[in-house]
């Protein structure tokens, strides 16, 4: 295959509307990006990131080398939690602001980066809250200049438009999308990986999964969307399996690293649907649930849902993973059975009721998929009519 020609030392420059650094090693771009930063006169920056991972990985020390010798100041907010918080962007940018900061630098995976992309906003909307961004309550039309460390292969944030913050008063996981808040920057280092625990490898690949699964069955899918998720599900099914039982395989971090992040281009451009609509309230009410976790639990039911309206579309992206669909409508209760059977075999127990919901739970999730602000766009654009019956059928064949 063409993946034994590729030098993963050898950094690759990606472009689109983030100029992204792929390889082993990737993170020594870091001392290029802040001297862009220093030439444009931006002398004081913010870093978004978690608690731990990024000084454990060892990037946080490449990036304050960058930035000392660059001569650029930085302070840090290290409070992000998965599933982070509107009070959380609310906290970092406060500090932002009162350092003076005129870019974020994010490090960490999907929760880090989105806050991050939320504080880039709110710098230049200091009278504004996370609250009333996620809740459109104003339109900003700017934000700051946004690098992205990248720690993890699943997110895909780190080359889109996209970023998630949870109001948790009211239970709700919004949604944004703004062209300007593409990462300038973005580094997609798979050394920085190999210490990701099995249980979040498992949850972050198969977030991508679920990316390329929706993109390429949406009503805004198209040939680019689709070609990426073949690419995608080819990848996952051929390198997870080698890290599982390898975490420190570089070439295989490398491939679903790569994988993770062509399915961010995939649904930039091809959307999403069901599963991320379904998975928002899921981890609204539960936080401590893995955004990554709720998708694989509720992946097969939404498969079975819409393979009738994209059988033909899924039976080829998924066939290295169920390799003997034929692509005809009779075919949706085996593809929820296998795809299930699958993601058992990668490591992830099936069913919500493992992850503590239950039948009582449905009523209130159904609701909220259907009143938390912009998920409404997202069922829109599912193949099939996403009615509450709909909606309601995918929790409960999930449980």
């Amino acid at each position: 295959m063409w993946e034994n020609s590729i030098n993963v030392e050898q950094i690759c420059e990606i472009r689109s509307k983030s100029i992204v650094y792929l390889g082993v090693g990737a993170i020594s771009k870091i001392n290029d990006i802040a001297s862009n930063l220093k030439s444009r006169n931006i002398t004081k920056i913010i870093a978004v990131t978690g608690k731990k991972a990024y000084r454990s990985t060892g990037a946080w020390n490449h990036v304050v080398k960058a930035l000392e010798q660059s001569g650029i100041d930085y302070t840090i907010y290290d409070g992000v939690t998965p599933n982070p918080t509107t009070h959380q962007v609310d906290e970092a940018t406060k500090m932002a602001i009162e350092f003076g900061a005129r870019a974020v630098i994010s490090i960490g995976g999907g929760s880090p980066i989105d806050a991050a992309k939320s504080v880039a906003i709110l710098i230049n909307y200091p009278e504004n809250t996370a609250q009333e961004l996620y809740e459109y309550s104003f339109t900003p039309t700017s934000a700051v200049p946004l690098i992205a460390i990248n720690l993890t292969h699943g997110t895909g944030t780190e080359i889109d438009r996209f970023a998630v913050v949870s109001i948790p008063e009211k239970e709700f996981k919004p949604y944004i999308a703004y062209d300007f808040i593409y990462p300038e920057y973005s580094i997609d280092d798979p050394g920085l990986m190999l210490n990701l625990p099995e249980d979040q490898t498992l949850y972050v690949t198969i977030d991508a999964l679920n990316h390329v699964i929706e993109a390429c069955t949406s009503k805004a899918a198209s040939p680019y969307s689709i070609m990426l998720a073949k690419e995608t599900a080819r990848l996952i099914a051929k390198y997870l399996p080698i890290v599982k039982e390898n975490p420190k395989d570089l070439k295989a971090r490398y491939f679903l690293t790569y994988a993770s992040m062509i399915a961010g281009v995939s649904f930039d451009n091809g959307l999403l649907h069901f599963t991320h609509a379904l998975e928002h309230p899921l981890s609204a009410i539960k936080p401590d649930l893995a955004h990554g976790l709720g998708l694989s639990l509720i992946v097969p039911a939404v498969v079975r849902q819409i393979y009738s309206a994209s059988c033909q579309t899924l039976a080829d992206v998924l066939s290295p993973i169920i390799p003997d669909l034929k692509g005809t409508t009779d075919e949706s209760d085996k593809v929820f059975v296998d795809l299930r059977n699958w993601i058992e075999k990668m490591g992830i127990t099936p069913g919500l009721k493992n992850a503590g919901y239950s039948e009582k739970d449905i009523e209130h999730l159904t609701n909220l998929a259907f009143d938390t602000p912009g998920l409404a766009s997202l069922l829109s654009l599912a193949p099939v009519e996403a009615s509450r019956t709909v909606v309601s059928d995918i929790y409960t064949r999930s449980l």
